[in-house]
């Protein structure tokens, strides 16, 4: 383990990661046998998204009677969370986990409390990420963000995405769902699906790597949109789940979730 200001790097094997505490606690590397999974840039890597996952329509959202506007960083929407673009402190760092947090603040209008957890082994790495509110219950939402590069960088054939959701969220026109369910449809994907059992995706670089994501939440967006990545994203309600699927937290009620990732080399 090293540790600056700037970064974290963890190491089990030959295997290592690096976090970004400064630039919203992501994954800014995963690199297993020298070999980088993960999209590099400032923007990249894998972020949390919290206190909210996706997009929130018109960046606002309901708290009793109590209607609150966000800044809209995707207009027309507010995405994200504010935890990317927040620095966290680093409460921990050992050889091979370390622990993060920040405390909630404006624009976010309650206060709480934000912690994510990175344990790392020589087949997987497992991220935790909590919620905590300090008076005032709020709706939250937690998930993550991963940019897994499409192909390794070694001619090696692009990655194949394998799931089966029990359904897929129909998308409107402003890229929210609409509340209809429909059957999976085939990519390029920017959308939402229901696992009730869990989120678990397969990705497989042939010949090369094949990595699983698993977590209990039971939605995910897919976005491959983008040529360079694949982004598969585990969260714990749907876009723009503070209006449509709130799940409060409250002082003696937090909101936790993992995803772990674990491979095995082809």
């Amino acid at each position: 383990m090293s540790s600056s200001e700037e970064s974290v790097r963890l190491a089990a094997s030959d295997v290592e990661v690096t976090v970004h505490p400064q630039n919203g606690c992501r994954i800014a590397g995963l690199t297993i046998g020298g070999t980088e999974l993960l999209r590099q840039g400032e923007r990249y890597g894998c972020f949390p998204m919290v206190p909210w996952a996706g997009r929130l329509a018109e960046g606002r959202f309901r708290n009793g009677d109590k209607v609150h506007q966000l800044p809209l960083n995707s207009p027309p929407h507010a995405i994200h969370g504010t935890g990317r673009d927040t620095g966290w402190r680093t409460a921990r760092a050992e050889k091979d986990q370390a622990a993060f947090t920040y405390e909630l603040a404006d624009p976010w209008p309650y206060p709480g409390r934000v912690t994510q957890l990175v344990e790392l082994a020589a087949d997987s790495l497992t991220l935790t990420l909590g919620v905590e509110a300090y008076e005032t219950s709020f709706p939250a939402q937690l998930g993550w963000h991963p940019w897994f590069l499409r192909d390794l960088g070694d001619g090696g054939a692009d990655v194949q995405v394998d799931f089966s959701p029990g359904w897929q969220e129909e998308r409107g026109e402003d890229h929210l769902p609409t509340g209809r369910r429909i059957e999976a449809q085939p990519g390029p994907w920017d959308d939402c699906f229901g696992l009730p059992e869990g989120v678990s995706v397969t990705l497989t670089w042939p010949q090369r790597l094949e990595l699983t994501v698993t977590s209990r939440a039971e939605w995910l967006v897919i976005y491959d949109e983008q040529r360079e990545a694949v982004c598969v994203e585990p969260q714990s309600g749907p876009p723009n789940g503070l209006n449509t699927d709130p799940r409060f937290v409250t002082p003696i009620d937090p909101l936790e979730l993992s995803t772990t990732w674990r491979w095995r080399r082809l």
